[in-house]
């Protein structure tokens, strides 16, 4: 028996959402159930900030985006129903961020993702 994957997982679109400041463009790239987990220095593993559902991951990426800063995708790795990436960002006064996610999909939209990120103090 073959398995199914599905449709495949744009990784242009998120590239361009990413590099294109766009937070529209990254929501559209979530199932409507995604849910998204954060951990960092304030979040840490055993508490992490979680989004659930399209509605507050939409409030997280207005808010990252509407910030003076850029982004880029650095690598990005599509394995079957899975996809890694990292992105390293910059605030127009050099404060770095760096960040790495694994995301797992469902009909080519992501459905859960684990991000990590750390940034200079």
């Amino acid at each position: 028996m073959g398995t199914s994957l599905g449709p495949a997982f744009d990784t242009e679109a998120l590239r361009r959402a990413i590099e294109g400041h766009s937070a529209t463009d990254l929501l559209s790239l979530y199932a409507d159930d995604a849910e998204v987990r954060i951990v960092d220095r304030n979040t840490q593993p055993s508490h992490p900030m979680v989004k659930h559902g399209r509605g507050e991951i939409a409030e997280m990426l207005d808010d990252v985006y509407s910030r003076d800063m850029t982004h880029k995708l650095e690598e990005c790795v599509v394995q079957g129903n899975h996809v890694a990436f990292s992105e390293s960002c910059e605030y127009a006064d050099g404060v770095k961020v760096l960040s790495t996610s694994m995301m797992s999909l469902r009909d080519g939209k992501i459905v859960d993702q684990t991000l990590l990120q750390a940034w200079d103090e």
